[in-house]
């Protein structure tokens, strides 16, 4: 890294927008596919389409709790003169002493009936059916595939499936689906300080790969650990080579600024390309973006907030173009400011938030930070603002929007 760039900072940053562009351009869809049971594939993305093995429902059904009948029967009736069915007949009998059978919302129809006449339309007296309100063919009733035809279309390559898609393929007859793989991302904490157990004096309990584990997992991804490695260029580039040998995506953490034990973006450069180095965005100036054989590397800050705005901005919608499908915005709930907040010009500012009640209003209290290693200030947020790059701070009381990161799509 040229020296004068380590004194001076980073001179030129690339706006978020343009640096998840260039990334968008070097990640590959998954094409790796895979069968599940459909009781497990919650979440996944379909790769083939779907169709319906059988009628939904495969009988006809009452749709309403009341009395199924041939509404021949009913044709005619009345609150003067109702028509009397007999309760325990048969239903397909027909005429005025036809039959009436209770009957509840998805119970089959019983032989000889096409309708069901609802509960308020109609009284039980000893054994017979009083039907006020006369029903006409269908009335009450779910028909043989109203709901999903046998060999329907009901999906297509690309849908992450949901919970309710799961219920309706089960219903349909569907017993497997073939999926994408999940997106593998391997996480490569960097750092001589680290470690896993019982930190001793300069050292630090390494905590980001732990995070952006789970961020990969709520995702729809699987990641794996590397390391940790220590703050070497030469450690770091095969541990990058080692990394995407298997993986779609390599995310590191840590190392990635300007100091002089900030060996990542050199790393990377050597074992590959590093093609951004410096975003507009705070936290998380330092992020980079690169690739090793074909593999997109992000480079994630070190600090707690740094890199959680990182992955949220880039890994995220990396794990989401492997998966095949489109990268959305996380969701949003208003909220009043409870103090103004200054951002810098030209810089996409992220603030942590947490919820408070004012006047049965909800409120944004913007954390208040020590410095780049604060945990609290992320593990006690409720969500985070975006203030983008041509606004210069809010002001108290305003309406602002609160992005829930703890979301899981």
């Amino acid at each position: 890294m040229d020296e004068r760039r380590r004194e001076s900072g980073f001179r030129e940053r690339t706006r978020i927008d343009d640096a998840r562009e260039r990334l968008r351009g070097r990640v590959s869809t998954v094409e790796r596919t895979e069968t599940v049971p459909v009781a497990d594939a919650d979440g996944r993305t379909l790769a083939a389409a779907v169709t319906a093995r059988r009628a939904v429902p495969g009988e006809s059904r009452a749709s309403v709790d009341g009395f199924a009948v041939a509404a021949s029967t009913t044709f005619g009736a009345s609150d003067r003169s109702p028509a009397l069915l007999d309760a325990d007949g048969d239903v397909g009998d027909g005429g005025p002493t036809g039959g009436a059978r209770r009957v509840d919302a998805g119970d089959p129809l019983p032989s000889g009936a096409d309708a069901v006449v609802p509960v308020g339309g109609a009284a039980l007296v000893d054994d017979t059916v009083e039907v006020f309100d006369p029903v006409a063919v269908c009335d009450g009733v779910a028909a043989v595939g109203s709901d999903v035809a046998a060999d329907q279309s009901l999906y297509e390559p690309g849908r992450r499936l949901r919970p309710p898609d799961l219920g309706l393929l089960r219903a349909a007859g569907v017993e497997t689906v073939t999926v994408r793989e999940r997106p593998r991302v391997a996480v490569v904490p960097v750092g001589d300080d680290l470690v896993d157990d019982e930190p001793g004096p300069g050292e630090s309990v390494e905590t980001d790969s732990l995070t952006v584990i789970r961020l990969v997992e709520r995702w729809g991804g699987v990641a794996e650990r590397h390391g940790p490695v220590a703050d070497d260029a030469a450690a770091i580039a095969g541990a990058l080579r080692d990394a995407a040998t298997d993986a779609d995506i390599v995310a590191t953490t840590g190392g990635s600024g300007l100091g002089e034990s900030d060996r990542v973006p050199d790393a990377l450069a050597s074992a590959g390309s590093l093609f951004v180095h410096g975003i507009a965005a705070t936290p998380g100036e330092s992020l980079g973006l690169g690739s090793v054989d074909d593999t997109p590397v992000v480079v994630l800050p070190g600090g707690p907030a740094a890199c959680v705005v990182g992955a949220m901005q880039f890994l995220r919608p990396a794990a989401t173009w492997a998966d095949g499908r489109e990268y959305e915005e996380p969701p949003t709930g208003p909220a009043m400011l409870a103090r103004k907040v200054p951002s810098e010009p030209g810089v996409r500012t992220y603030v942590r938030v947490r919820f408070d009640a004012e006047g049965g209003q909800r409120v944004a209290v913007p954390i208040r930070t020590d410095g780049p290693l604060s945990h609290s200030s992320v593990g006690l947020a409720d969500g985070w603002i975006e203030i983008r790059e041509g606004i210069e701070g809010l002001p108290e009381g305003d309406l602002v929007a609160v992005q829930r990161w703890g979301w899981s799509p």
